[in-house]
């Protein structure tokens, strides 16, 4: 857990920060994805708010019950990561579909498909985390 709390740190609020920054429209318009105010695509980025949510939640929440002793910290990381994973997968997929290679899109968001497939494995194993 020790390298994995950070890993939610920066993640969760990560996540928090980009939806409050993208409801105040912080963003330059430089910066936005390509097309990013068609209505369809602002829909479909919309549509990641539940899950990244929950992804912030279940995350977070696991971090309180791991400094509190509590085992059910294992089943909320598990579940936070496996989200994540599939987050950034939905939007890899998304942007290889339309084609469209931006980095400033593509770094983060192979992050979050990346980065929890390095400790799933772990729940998995008997020294869990």
């Amino acid at each position: 857990m020790k390298t994995l709390k950070y890993f939610f740190w920066v993640t969760d609020i990560g996540f928090m920060i980009y939806w409050i920054v993208t409801l105040l429209h912080i963003i330059p318009n430089e910066y936005l994805f390509k097309d990013y105010n068609n209505p369809i695509l602002s829909a479909w980025n919309w549509s990641f708010l539940p899950l990244d949510l929950l992804i912030s939640f279940t995350g977070l929440t696991s971090l309180y019950a791991y400094k509190k002793g509590n085992p059910n910290w294992i089943k909320l990381a598990l579940i936070s990561l496996v989200l994540t994973s599939c987050s950034g997968l939905q939007a890899i997929a998304f942007w290889t579909l339309r084609s469209d290679f931006d980095l400033s899109w593509w770094i983060p968001n192979l992050y979050l498909l990346i980065y929890p497939l390095f400790f799933i494995p772990k729940f998995f194993k008997n020294d869990q985390i």
